[in-house]
């Protein structure tokens, strides 16, 4: 006997609804109805054959030779109603295979860009065009991801290039004799900075990698954000000193249960990002407050800020709006925090204008909701 499990699956599949898509079937019915007069011709004839035969006796007479006729009949109306199936398969299902068949293999050949243009003409459709517009969607989406990821390669390439020349540049000056003391421990600091920024980069890039793919496991606990805040904002205080920043903090005491390890990732980066982009001798705020049910974090700073245009790609990989910063940065630390707060689910707005500075603005739910 068939499990309760297998029943099941087969009663889905008999009484599974309909996809909202689909209005037409694989024939019209215009196309059934000529089908149906087909072969009610066919039979048709058969009836008037016979009963000729039986109008003039042969029934009686030459039995045998009604029998061959008769026979004939069946022969003929079956070889027909075999060619129409056949026909009605080969255009309904047939030939949309072996479409789809050829489209397939383009695609395992890595062209991505091959689209299956619908066999219908008066725009309805059936299950095959259903099946082609969802062929198109997947086709559309591994273009795309094979478009991000060569792009993410050529980023990649890049930005690990580059710190590798200064380090070879550099090391190749040390072997020079002739260097004074203060050139060489300039050089031995610059190949350490570029050292540090290379291995940021690698940790970035694979903690971007394990977001993306959730291999960092998130676990909603309760905890104090504003003590995590001050934590984080204190591991900074070397950078925002030795640029002469006023760093403020204005942080009520508020418990939100989210993974704390994904909150870390997002404030690290948005402090970091806030620092970079400030001049020496400004100003940063952070504050945490509570409005409406949700601990809102706000990370305020003097910096140069954004124009519109900007502000629509910040969060991508390797962006960098300001070029004169990118020496400062790798451009993965906004797409870490969007990954952090979409596997949190909380949400982040931007405020900005070019020379004014910049607003991060972060909302947690908090346990009670209030």
């Amino acid at each position: 006997m068939k499990s309760r499990t297998e029943t099941e699956s087969v009663l889905n599949l008999v009484f599974r609804k309909k996809d909202s898509r689909i209005n037409a079937g694989y024939m019209s019915i215009k196309e059934y109805f000529l089908l149906f007069f087909a072969v009610a011709a066919i039979l048709g004839f058969h009836m008037v054959s016979y009963v000729e035969f039986a109008d003039r006796g042969m029934m009686e007479s030459n039995v045998q030779l009604v029998i061959n006729v008769l026979m004939g009949y069946v022969f003929i109306t079956a070889a027909l109603l075999m060619f129409l199936t056949a026909a009605v398969r080969h255009v309904s299902w047939g030939r949309p295979m072996r479409r789809l068949s050829e489209a397939a293999k383009k695609i395992t050949q890595g062209d991505f860009s091959i689209r299956i243009a619908p066999l219908r003409k008066d725009g309805k459709k059936d299950f095959v065009e259903v099946m082609f517009d969802d062929f198109n969607t997947m086709a559309g989406e591994l273009e795309s991801i094979e478009l991000l990821k060569n792009g993410f390669i050529a980023d990649v390439s890049h930005e690990i290039k580059t710190p590798l020349a200064v380090i070879q540049n550099y090391a190749t000056a040390l072997q020079g004799e002739t260097l004074e003391p203060e050139e060489r421990n300039e050089c031995i600091k610059t190949i350490i900075t570029s050292a540090q920024k290379l291995s940021t980069l690698v940790s970035n890039i694979l903690t971007l990698n394990k977001l993306e793919h959730q291999e960092i496991p998130a676990s909603a606990l309760p905890f104090d954000v504003s003590e995590q805040l001050r934590r984080c904002a204190l591991a900074f205080e070397d950078l925002w000193e030795r640029k002469n920043i006023t760093f403020d903090a204005d942080l009520e005491e508020l418990t939100v249960c989210y993974d704390e390890g994904m909150l870390e990732i997002i404030w690290n980066n948005l402090i970091a990002n806030a620092i970079k982009f400030t001049a020496p001798g400004g100003a940063i705020m952070l504050t945490l407050k509570k409005s409406k049910g949700f601990a809102v974090v706000e990370i305020r700073d003097s910096g140069c800020g954004m124009d519109e245009e900007t502000q629509k790609h910040i969060f991508d990989k390797f962006y960098q709006g300001d070029s004169s910063h990118s020496q400062e940065g790798n451009g993965l630390g906004l797409a870490l925090v969007k990954k952090a707060l979409d596997i949190s689910g909380a949400k982040i707005s931007v405020t900005s204008k070019a020379g004014e500075g910049s607003v991060f603005t972060v909302r947690l739910k908090t346990p009670s909701g209030n």
